[in-house]
């Protein structure tokens, strides 16, 4: 399990740095069907693409801890899950959006389940093995 947790944690992070990248750096054109947004809207754009980026980076900071630190990736996976029922909410109020954007619901909703049963497997095993990850502590 921590070999999959590590893989996922890290192919997450990877992705949501690639993502924050290519917001940041192509703006509304990097969202279906904003590319005549405006400036408002490509400034939010390049700027949530920018926190998405140190989203990715938490995630890898996560999978270079041993153990993994179970607590971090509940809280990451959380953040995500909001995000899908972010879109949930889009959905109710707005209706349907450009079908990309439905793929990326049925991801946001249906990966945060994994990373928390995985994190909750890899903590039962550290407690197990009498490995730990201190809070704030760093293990190359």
């Amino acid at each position: 399990m921590a070999g999959a947790l590590r893989v996922l944690t890290q192919l997450m992070g990877w992705a949501c740095v690639a993502i924050g990248l290519f917001h940041v750096a192509l703006g509304n054109a990097a969202i279906p069907g904003a590319s005549s947004a405006g400036a408002t809207v490509d400034s939010w754009g390049r700027f949530m693409g920018a926190s998405f980026v140190g989203y990715g980076l938490a995630w890898l900071w996560a999978a270079r801890q041993h153990p993994i630190p179970a607590r971090a990736v509940r809280w990451l996976a959380g953040i995500f899950l909001l995000g899908g029922i972010g879109r949930l909410l889009s959905l109710a109020v707005h209706g349907w959006p450009q079908w990309f954007q439905i793929a990326l619901a049925v991801i946001e909703l249906g990966l945060p389940p994994i990373f928390f049963w995985l994190a909750d497997a890899e903590e039962e095993s550290s407690a197990a093995t009498g490995k730990s990850c201190p809070p704030g502590s760093y293990a190359p």
